[in-house]
């Protein structure tokens, strides 16, 4: 049986963001699938993630939560609108809140939903989880870009 492709995989294989992006080899390689009202992702830490031994970098969590965070944007406004190829978004602000030290030992999970949204826009929810613990939560709003804009149709 066919293992399930990621959001990212599925809309934007060439991608060569560092977050998310399946063509990007030294990339974090994120990989988010629809759960429901929710995206969801499971990670796994290498050594050089690391801010000092045992702990994720926060720019590591950062570019995990934004990433994640614009692809469950991304994937609720298509769904919304009725589409079957998603706009490209962008982040338009995001706002990381370290809630305690996350360690690199364990598969971090995250899971978002988007809590308000406009025609073009999605803001989004969402923590980053390891060992059944809050390690870190985002709220951000991620925008559909309009043709001229130097991310419309990258994926």
């Amino acid at each position: 049986m066919e293992e399930p492709k990621s959001l990212q995989q599925e809309y934007s294989p060439a991608s060569i963001c560092f977050g998310c992006g399946p063509a990007n080899d030294k990339g974090l390689k994120i990989a988010s699938f629809a759960e429901g009202d929710e995206v969801v992702a499971v990670w796994h830490a290498s050594p050089e993630h690391q801010a000092f031994p045992g702990m994720l970098n926060g720019g590591i969590i950062g570019a995990l939560l934004d990433c994640h965070s614009n692809w469950t944007a991304t994937y609720f406004l298509m769904k919304r609108d009725g589409k079957t190829e998603p706009d490209c978004t962008v982040t338009a602000d995001f706002h990381v809140k370290l809630k305690r030290p996350t360690p690199v030992d364990a598969p971090i999970h995250l899971k978002a939903r988007v809590v308000e949204s406009t025609e073009d826009r999605a803001t989004v929810e969402a923590e980053l989880i390891v060992n059944d613990k809050v390690c870190a939560t985002c709220r951000g709003t991620f925008v559909a870009v309009k043709e001229g804009h130097p991310a419309y149709h990258r994926w």
